[in-house]
């Protein structure tokens, strides 16, 4: 029990959320290289470098120089375990970060400077206020000319509906960029591009007032002075308890290109940030600490490595410890689930190891056992909440453009609908196949890995369908009558659960009033 609670202690694991090109997976990179996990950075915007962004390993993320699907790495700093998961910054791919916010104790979310408070980043911050997931903000891009740092803090204040508290705070900004006051440990640190911040960088200040500052900041130091005096009047100090809770993010100040406020952000983080907390679930809450393995899977992902035609279910470990070799219980199925190459991630790469504990994220080989939601344990049913598909707002019909390969274009269609890549919706009676998307973006990838992993091809035909949802009822008759009457709009998903399409809301909701006994739903968790 001790080691289980050093274990559960150690653990930090956090996702890094943001709107497209705010710098989120160049800060992922920066914490990566503090944590020794990688020696060289890759180049985000510049698909023609050798060298790539190392979460970015789909070939088509390398090309865009977008993130489009979740990854997952893990480092020590400072005595933790540092699980940290990359997030797609686009909003075609938002069901993959939804799910991955379910799969993390706490969150790191990037603003640029420049831009501000953007339209991702708002709906992001309001699925983990919704969580009540704790958030640490870092404003990036503090070496260009942007937005007033007091103005960024009203504006997150404001479009966020979240209290700040300034951990740290910019000296100048853009070309007069000298550096961050850190708030948090009393201490100057100098802008030097591409720098670690080791002692040479740093000047400890205690005293505002003191000539060091002056000697150092020049002709910011005054303004510094003034900012910080109005800030501490204005802005509350930190408070763990708030942050945990989410009522308060602390703020960061930075240049992730240039490495720089990413030590202090990093040093903080496994100073405040939570380790593994309760998972709910349908039956009961299950504690970090319990002595039992419990676990779910949030993402599968299929071909993560191109030389080896693989399918890897990654799975969150809510309570208990993991062992390689030792059979569980695959709670859907009802059937054993025994392991003997359970991996560890750094992106690509994958680790076998012998054990894992609350807060990590393994991946587990997968033949088609697994789907997203699915639970492990030790025995006991239970089934772990909120992770939901959500009903999609395009729909395109998909076909075969070379039935030689009808094989591979079913069996692709099929794995990306379980990875969650796509929607995948049968009509129940003609037995044609929908694709279901959030995006346009969402169409490309498919089209693409089925090309590259599948060696299949495609095209997309459009629907006069533009909603749906999943339907319901307990008397069996009245679900009869209702397919009977609407049996072209009728559909399975991959699941084989009931899915009504409609050509517009209206004609929906029309519908269902028709048979008040059918239970409707626009997200999947219902069971």
């Amino acid at each position: 029990m001790e080691e289980l609670k050093s274990e559960i202690d150690k653990r930090l694991t956090f996702a890094i959320i943001s709107h497209p090109d705010a710098g989120k997976t160049t800060i992922t990179e920066k914490l990566l290289l503090f944590g020794k996990a990688i020696h060289a950075a890759g180049a985000v915007k510049s698909h023609r470098n050798e060298r790539k962004t190392t979460s970015d390993f789909m070939e088509m993320e390398k090309q865009r120089g977008i993130s489009v699907s979740t990854s997952v790495m893990g480092f020590d700093w400072k005595g933790r375990k540092v699980n940290l998961l990359d997030t797609p910054g686009h909003a075609d791919f938002s069901e993959d970060t939804y799910r991955t916010l379910t799969a993390v104790d706490s969150t790191l979310m990037v603003i640029d400077s420049v831009k501000g408070v953007e339209e991702r980043t708002r709906k992001l911050c309001e699925i983990c206020r919704m969580r009540r997931t704790p958030i640490v903000t870092y404003i990036n891009k503090l070496d260009r000319d942007g937005k007033d740092p007091i103005e960024l803090m009203d504006e997150v204040e404001t479009e966020l509906n979240v209290k700040i508290t300034p951990m740290s705070w910019p000296v100048g900004q853009g070309k007069a960029f000298k550096g961050v006051y850190s708030l948090y440990e009393k201490r100057l640190i100098l802008f030097n591009p591409h720098g670690t911040q080791e002692d040479d960088d740093v000047v400890e200040i205690d005293d505002l007032y003191s000539e060091l500052l002056d000697r150092h900041a020049g002709s910011e130091a005054a303004k510094l002075r003034e900012e910080i005096e109005l800030i501490n009047e204005v802005y509350p100090a930190f408070d763990r308890e708030q942050y945990l809770s989410g009522h308060i993010t602390p703020v960061f100040f930075g240049s992730a290109i240039n490495n720089f406020g990413v030590r202090e952000l990093l040093d903080c983080l496994v100073d405040i940030a939570p380790p593994p907390k309760v998972h709910e679930t349908e039956e009961r809450t299950v504690k970090a600490e319990e002595d039992k393995f419990s676990g779910f899977v949030f993402k599968i992902h299929a071909n993560l490595d191109p030389k080896h035609r693989d399918r890897i279910a990654f799975l969150r470990i809510c309570s208990g410890r993991f062992e390689k070799n030792k059979q569980y219980l695959h709670v859907r199925s009802g059937k054993p689930f025994k392991t003997s190459n359970p991996t560890a991630f750094m992106a690509q790469d994958r680790n076998v190891i012998d054990y894992a504990y609350p807060g990590d994220i393994i991946g587990l080989h997968d033949t088609g056992t697994f789907k997203i939601g699915d639970t492990l344990t030790e025995g006991e049913k239970i089934k772990f909440k909120g992770i939901p598909s959500f009903a999609p707002q395009i729909f395109r019909t998909v076909i075969n453009l070379d039935p030689m390969k009808s094989k591979q274009f079913n069996k692709g269609l099929e794995q990306l609908a379980e990875e969650g890549v796509v929607q995948l919706f049968t009509k129940k009676y003609t037995k044609e196949r929908l694709l279901g998307v959030v995006g346009m973006l969402q169409l490309d990838v498919i089209k693409y890995r089925l090309e590259h992993e599948y060696k299949a091809s495609c095209r997309f035909d459009n629907s006069s369908f533009t909603t749906a949802c999943w339907i319901k009822c307990k008397d069996k008759k009245v679900i009869d009558k209702f397919i009977s009457q609407h049996s072209s709009k009728i559909a399975e998903d991959v699941r084989g659960e009931l899915v009504f399409l409609a050509s517009n809301k209206w004609m929906l909701e029309r519908t269902l009033e028709e048979f008040p006994e059918v239970r409707y739903y626009f997200t999947s968790d219902f069971d």
